[in-house]
């Protein structure tokens, strides 16, 4: 039955969606002020801004390597909106490099910097990066020749090898000392990424980085990260201000072991260190009907040498062996060993018993000295300008699918671009998305203890809505006909044997004109009253119309 509603609500939903967004895909408008955005609605990279690279990279091996991978515009394999293109990545296992240059380059001042771009990974991925590079903006900057090692300021997007699921965000830093760069990496998120890479549905990444130096990263417009630039980076922006000094090294006469052989115990003279731990058994003997004569295998006499055998080329020709026929029903064959056995004798190398060493020193540690690199940067959000967007990537997984690039510093224009590019694109997939139900059903597949939760609440409700209707008659009230008081006295409508009954009814005529020892009348049952009699009525001429 539920499978049968599913398929009623899969297929209704999918009516809707048609209707609704069955029209052609809306592609974002430009606002001015944005210092990039690109929505892929040319009908070709040659088309387009972007620049694909003709570079050369080493590989592990020193040898030179092609950026040869393919590029294209396409619409989505799963198609939401018609008309909708994206840039794909199209070759397995290949170097891809393909960039784009700013409208405006990007300084790093007082305004912040948004970048936001979507992925889809249509075929999930095995081991490969979605991220993108920004550029760092110079007159040498020549996006034909965009490689590995070209300078970027910041480095941010997802990244997956294996069980490996990375979401970076890499800038590099400028020693103000030694005037080299250095790359520092933030935290790794505390959400699970798996689904990301799996579902194969788009997803939106965006990176909010303040002049204050604190940053935010959000998927799909919820934070899964945030920081600071100088809290929260490895390795750190500001360098230690005493390092351990690299010329000093540990004495020779340093004793820094804790534990030393006792020098008082000799080797016993008996200790024996080649013994073997192995004997054969003295004990044991052949057992009877042994074969020692006979060979477990011998050649097998119907084989005969191959015509095109030459042993000047093949060697000397033997027949293949057989099993021996004699050794069939016989307890063995060949040279009999005795089995082995523990040796007692065998004690194994000798070792004399350790002792607290009475000249430990410690651990040494070199002696510390003020850092000559130290400084203190207390605003490393002002890195290089940007020039330029540009995707570095080599996948296992092809059709890798990007869409929808910004790079901003107003926050409104980002919301804008975000409601007509991503909104646009969700609101298809929300509508094609299963119902509540399904998808807590789904919900079970990678979290089966949802199911004694999704018990719990349902079978809590149903109890407690037997207890109110249906009350217990010991517990309901005191002016229903269905409440009896707790007691061990009879009641009206109890059921008695006849016998029993004029036994108690004897004794009950005894009892009443009794006395005690005292000569006082007892009165252990008490007469029913009329008002008693009426209710008894009541109930049994009920009993009789039901």
């Amino acid at each position: 039955m539920m499978y049968v509603l599913s398929l009623l609500v899969l297929s209704c939903t999918s009516v809707y969606s048609q209707e609704t967004f069955g029209g052609a895909y809306r592609p974002p408008q430009p606002a001015g002020g944005l210092h990039f955005s690109e929505s892929f609605h040319s009908s070709t990279i040659e088309d387009s801004k972007w620049v694909t690279s003709k570079a050369k990279k080493k590989d592990d091996d020193d040898n030179e390597v092609k950026y040869d991978g393919l590029w294209v515009l396409e619409e989505p394999v799963e198609q939401k909106l018609p008309g909708d293109k994206g840039l794909v990545l199209k070759s397995r296992a290949r170097l891809h490099a393909i960039a784009a240059p700013l409208d405006r380059v990007f300084h790093f001042h007082d305004q912040p910097l948004i970048v936001q771009y979507e992925v889809t990974f249509q075929k999930g991925i095995d081991c490969g990066g979605a991220y993108i590079k920004l550029l760092s903006h110079s007159n040498q900057l020549d996006l034909t020749q965009f490689h590995d090692t070209t300078p970027f300021s910041i480095m941010f997007g997802p990244d997956k090898c294996g069980e490996d699921d990375k979401l970076h965000f890499i800038f590099r830093h400028r020693n103000p000392v030694t005037g080299l760069y250095e790359e520092k990496h933030a935290k790794k998120p505390d959400v699970d990424l798996r689904d990301y890479y799996t579902d194969h549905k788009p997803h939106l990444y965006t990176l909010y980085l303040h002049p204050d130096n604190n940053y935010e990263i959000l998927i799909d417009q919820s934070v899964v990260s945030k920081g600071s630039l100088l809290k929260d980076m490895t390795p750190p922006v500001t360098p230690p201000r005493e390092i351990e000094d690299p010329a000093d090294t540990k004495p020779n006469e340093w004793d820094d072991r804790i534990h030393i052989p006792d020098p008082t115990v000799q080797k016993p003279h008996d200790w024996d260190e080649d013994a073997p731990p192995q004997i054969p058994d003295p004990v044991a003997v052949r057992p009877p009907g042994w074969l020692a004569e006979e060979q477990p295998f011998i050649p097998d006499p119907d084989s005969e040498k191959p015509d095109d055998w030459e042993e000047e080329m093949d060697g000397e020709w033997e027949a293949p062996k057989i099993p021996n026929p004699a050794c069939k029903d016989a307890v063995g064959c060949g040279k009999w060993t005795p089995p082995l056995v523990s040796n007692p004798a065998h004690k194994g190398k000798w070792k004399p018993p350790v002792i607290a060493n009475p000249n430990y020193q410690g651990v040494w540690k070199a002696r510390v000295i003020p850092n000559p690199g130290y400084f203190e940067d207390p605003h490393p959000f002002r890195m290089d300008p940007i020039g330029a967007v540009g995707l570095e990537l080599w996948s296992l997984t092809p059709d890798l699918l990007f869409d929808n690039f910004l790079v901003c510093s107003e926050k409104s224009l980002a919301d804008r671009w975000t409601a007509e590019s991503w909104g646009q694109k969700q609101a298809a997939y929300d509508a094609d998305a299963p119902g509540v139900v399904l998808k807590l059903f789904a919900a079970t597949e990678k979290r089966p203890w949802l199911w004694g939760v999704y018990v719990f609440t349902v079978a809590l409700p149903v109890v407690l809505i037997i207890s109110f209707c249906w009350p217990d008659k010991r517990f309901g009230p005191p002016d229903q006909d269905y409440f009896y008081k707790k007691t061990d006295d009879p009641q009206l409508d109890d059921s008695v044997d006849p016998e029993e009954g004029s036994k108690s009814s004897a004794q009950g005529t005894k009892a009443m004109g009794s006395k005690d020892n005292n000569g006082t009348k007892t009165d252990d049952i008490k007469r029913p009253s009329k008002a008693d009699l009426e209710v008894k009525d009541q109930v049994q001429s009920r009993r009789g119309r039901s």
